[in-house]
């Protein structure tokens, strides 16, 4: 009402932008589930580089993360130098993946992926290390191996802290692929997209591309929710 009532060229009605919104990217033919050709080029490259950047981050931040949990000595270790790699902005690797990767999508991936790889490793870490010694005690007398306690004990104690590593990694995720497609190389994507029509003066599909990614992060994030209450309600019915 706001908006409407001011009828400011900076701030657009909500409804206007959704309209905006639907003719640039989900107006389509119905064969392509309803995506135009812009949402190709703007919101596909952007969902392959956040899912293969978070991928990367959640596999090796619990594989890491169980493995220096088992060990307090090593957790003692590491977790100075885990702290000291989190709190490195990520802009400020920015040149040292250009160097590295070059300008491009693998250096996109690897900025998210390394990143957004420090809450996994770090909460999954605390949680292995906190799985209560009464039930590795029972592991020993049971004559569980490695592999059972592991998957039996370590990962289910494990497993609230990790996804809560995985939240934070994800929206971490998405800021960073913003991030990724602002830098020169890069000739798609929705932080392309926003780039571009700041650069036009598009101020309708700049609100647009922000509406656009707080919805996928609203997605995104629900249903990361759905598979942890499912895998948590299933831990407990076992």
């Amino acid at each position: 009402m706001a908006a409407r009532a001011h009828g400011s060229v900076y701030f657009p009605p909500p409804a206007r932008i959704a309209r905006h919104a639907h003719d640039l990217w989900f107006s389509g033919p119905v064969r392509h589930a309803f995506l135009t050709s812009a949402a190709v080029d703007d919101i596909l490259p952007s969902l392959g580089r956040l899912t293969a950047g978070f991928l990367l981050a959640a596999v090796a931040g619990i594989a890491l993360g169980i493995a220096i949990g088992r060990s307090r000595r090593a957790y003692a270790l590491c977790n100075p130098v885990l702290q000291f790699a989190r709190a490195v902005p990520p802009p400020a690797l920015v040149p040292v993946f250009v160097v590295v990767f070059a300008f491009g999508t693998p250096m996109q991936i690897a900025s998210i992926a390394f990143s957004a790889v420090w809450p996994v490793l770090i909460n999954t870490a605390a949680g292995a290390l906190n799985t209560d010694p009464l039930r590795l005690d029972v592991a020993a007398v049971l004559r569980l191996n490695g592999a059972e306690r592991l998957w039996f004990l370590v990962l289910p104690s494990a497993l609230p802290r990790i996804f809560a590593g995985l939240r934070l990694s994800l929206s971490l995720s998405l800021i960073l692929m913003v991030f990724s497609e602002l830098l020169p190389g890069t000739a798609n994507g929705i932080g392309f997209t926003l780039t571009d029509a700041q650069s036009r003066s598009d101020l309708l599909t700049v609100w647009a591309a922000l509406v656009l990614l707080g919805v996928l992060g609203y997605l995104l994030n629900t249903a990361l929710l759905a598979v942890e209450g499912r895998l948590l309600n299933s831990g407990k019915a076992r």
